[in-house]
């Protein structure tokens, strides 16, 4: 049972490989009704938090922060990709901001909401798996992925694989989820599995 059976709607969860187009299937479970929690969103306001930012600066020092004082994302990254401690603490910051405004947001869907979909980097890592009633994995080829993240965040192969080290095993996520959406084709291709995966969905 999640918190949001009450409301009579499924909830979502996407996961995939670094790169795999989660945030496509998201923008079109959006635009199909689904009330869509972006968490990359929330995380990167988190990082404006007062009281994140002044935790951060006390653990890293002032080294993180860029000119204007805000927290510079790519420091902390290049700290916590290399120290699964450093991760842990920092997500052990974060995640609870971020759970409390996916509930908020979570709380009161609008009229006609087909389905609550969580967009988490790390829902399954997060243990978010019992907060979900469906998985959808998005696949995509390791080239395809490489090509995406080079273009949308001027990433190099390794820095990929290092964020990808970071998560569960595709095989794993795979395995965890309960439907597959192969995002290698056409927008349309991706489009018509994600209504195809929906309407099984709210089918039950």
């Amino acid at each position: 049972m999640t918190p949001h059976a009450a409301a009579a709607l499924p909830v979502i969860g996407l996961t995939g490989g670094v790169g795999s187009g989660k945030s496509s299937v998201a923008r079109i479970m959006a635009e199909e009704g689904c009330l869509v929690c972006d968490s990359d969103a929330l995380a990167r306001q988190a990082f404006n938090d007062p009281a994140i930012r002044d935790a951060m600066l006390s653990w890293w020092g002032a080294g993180v922060a860029a000119p204007d004082g805000a927290v510079d994302r790519a420091k902390v990254a290049a700290i916590v990709f290399a120290d699964p401690a450093e991760r842990a603490r920092l997500e052990a910051l974060t995640h609870p901001w971020i759970e409390a405004r996916r509930e908020r947001l979570f709380a009161a869907p609008p009229p006609g909401t087909r389905a609550l979909v969580i967009d988490a980097p790390l829902l399954l890592e997060a243990g978010l798996r019992d907060r979900c009633d469906v998985i959808v994995f998005v696949d995509s080829p390791l080239e395809m992925r490489l090509s995406r993240v080079r273009e949308a965040r001027a990433w190099d192969a390794a820095e990929h694989a290092r964020r990808e080290a970071a998560q569960w095993p595709l095989d794993r996520k795979r395995a965890a989820a309960d439907h597959v959406v192969r995002n290698d084709g056409s927008p349309e291709s991706l489009r018509a599995q994600v209504r195809a995966v929906l309407d099984r969905v709210r089918a039950g």
